[in-house]
Parts: C-alpha cells; structure tokens; sequence
C-alpha cells in the first residue's frame, strides 16, 4: 500500500482511469470491424499494455505488502518484482516498443507504401503478431536488470545499488528510452515531409461541375485528397501520443540515467516519487487522445454505442406495436 496520501490518491485516481479508458479503446476495436487494421491492432495492443499497466498501479496503491518481509521466495518476489517496480515498468517498456512499431508501421506506410504492401502481402496478422512478441521478449531482457535493484534485509526491502553496473544501467537507458526516442522522432519527421511533399502533388480536388467525364476525371484526385487528409489526421494523433510519452517518461529516465552513473539516490524521494508518477500517468493519456484526436476512434465510438441505442429503440417500439395489435 503506497503510504503517501496524495501519491495514493493520484495512484487511485490513474490506476481507475486507465482501466475504464484503455477497457473502452479495446472494446471499440474488438467490436467494430471497420477499425480491425494493421495500425489498430497495434493500438488495441497499446490499450492492453496500458490496462494492464493501470491495474498494476492501482494495486501498488491498495495492496498491502508482509512486515516484515520473509527472508525466503516471498520475500525475493516483493523485493525484485513488486517493490523494484519490475512488473509494472515492465510493461512501460512494453508500452514504448509497441509506440515505436506502431510509429514504423505508419512510417513504412506512408514514406515506403510498395515496401509496405510486399511486406504484408501475406499473412498480415502473423507478421503484426510477431511484432508484437518481440516487444514483450526485448522488453523483459532489458527490464531484468530491475531485479537486481533491491534485496531482504533485515525484514523490509533495501537497495542494493552497490552491485549495479554503471556499463549496463547506461546500456539500458539507451535501448529503452534514447534509441526508440530517436528512432521516432526521425520517423515523424520523415513523415511530416512526405506528407506535405503528397499534399502539393495532389493538390485541391477540382470541382464537379460540368459533363459526366469531367467528374469522373476528378475522383482519383479527391481520393487521393480523402486519403491524405486520413494519413494526416492519424499522424497528428500519434505525434500527439509521442510529444505525450516524451513529457512523461524523460524526467524518470535521466534521474535513471545518473542512479546508474553513480548518483546516491534514495528512492522515496519526492521527485523520483514525481517521475515514477508522471510515468504511471502516460497509461491513462492515450484513450483521452483518441477520443479528442483520432476521428476514427470517434467514429467507431458512436458506432459501438448509438447502434446498440436504436437497436434497443427499435426493438422497444416492435414490443409496443406487437402488444397493440394483439389488443
């Protein structure tokens, strides 16, 4: 149980609005076909690894911990996966390797749309899945070095720091955070220009006025400015989920980063206990984004619940006639 009020009750707070957001993200997509795709299965994939990540922090903030903690496998099992924060950054990692397939994903569609096609000219769901294994297995590679943080001493959970290595807590720092980090942020760019450099050989779709030929003539035009205007607004959102992950995550990574250089750091302090949050807080952002930024997401959204309101209407008003005829 988190002992600090006001980080519990931020930790509550999190932990319930991930759970009800993300829930929403993964039951509009796993309802509505429309949105089953390439791009969305890795978003639905983002929801579940941020569900779980947010039940993960709810739990940290009402579940009580042994005291004293036994000096056997019970004990190892607080110190290196609950109190070193193992599981749930963990999944944070997880969470960060799913953005960053998901940003190469748009960025191969867009920047090389022919390599795109040939990749997943067969067996697009195995390829996406594969993928998605990845990120779970370089994810819990990297994050190993979590249970080497803490150790039973004395019946409470102590740091063990003196055995961390300075190489590899660099290491890891760079492949978690930096190099995905850069990776994106290339990718966005790449994608801003190809965007704007598709705009201007489209151009406005011109008018349909006049004879029959003239408006056929213009529909690949507007298609093609239908299809950009789609790419835009998806790229907008995940620049959005990327600007978001970058606030979120920076400060924790460097105070992680000079923990490891060799910086005392106690970790019940204030602004580590401030990052740690920050990070926790990137689980319950993204369902909000969607629904103010990806006009998909929207669509889907009132699909899910406006059909399931007139179909119960409907049925409503064919109870009503049937008892009316049989008076």
């Amino acid at each position: 149980m988190e002992n600090t009020l006001a980080l519990r009750i931020f930790k509550t707070f999190v932990g319930i609005v991930g759970i009800l957001g993300n829930g929403l993200v993964c039951v509009v997509i796993g309802k509505v076909s429309e949105m089953q795709t390439r791009t969305n299965a890795f978003i639905f994939h983002q929801a579940v690894v941020d569900l779980l990540g947010s039940t993960l922090i709810l739990l940290q903030s009402e579940a009580s911990l042994p005291d004293p903690v036994p000096d056997n496998a019970l004990g190892w099992v607080v110190c290196s996966l609950w109190v070193s924060n193992f599981a749930t950054f963990l999944l944070y990692v997880i969470s960060t390797f799913n953005l960053l397939s998901l940003t190469m994903e748009r960025y191969v569609a867009i920047v090389h749309p022919f390599k795109y096609q040939t990749a997943f000219a067969k067996h697009p769901r195995l390829k996406v899945g594969a993928v998605i294994a990845v990120c779970w297995m370089v994810a819990i590679v990297i994050k190993c070095y979590n249970l080497t943080l803490f150790k039973v001493e004395g019946g409470s959970c102590v740091s063990s720091a003196e055995y961390r290595s300075k190489v590899l807590g660099i290491l890891i720092a760079f492949l978690q955070f930096v190099m995905p980090v850069a990776v994106m942020l290339f990718a966005y760019i790449r994608i801003s220009v190809e965007l704007k450099q598709g705009a201007a050989r489209v151009g406005p779709a011109p008018a349909a006025v006049g004879p029959a030929t003239t408006a056929d003539a213009s529909q690949p035009a507007g298609m093609m400015e239908s299809l950009l205007r789609a790419r835009r607004n998806t790229f907008k959102m995940l620049l959005i989920v990327f600007v978001t992950f970058l606030v979120c995550w920076t400060p924790n990574q460097v105070i992680f980063l000079l923990f490891n250089l060799g910086w005392k750091l106690q970790f019940n302090e204030w602004f580590y206990l401030l990052s740690v949050g920050m990070v926790a807080s990137n689980c319950c952002v993204n369902p909000v984004i969607y629904a103010f930024k990806y006009r998909q997401f929207r669509k889907g959204l009132r699909e899910t619940f406006c059909c399931r309101r007139e179909h119960r209407e409907e049925s409503s008003r064919a109870i009503t006639m049937n008892c009316s005829n049989n008076s």
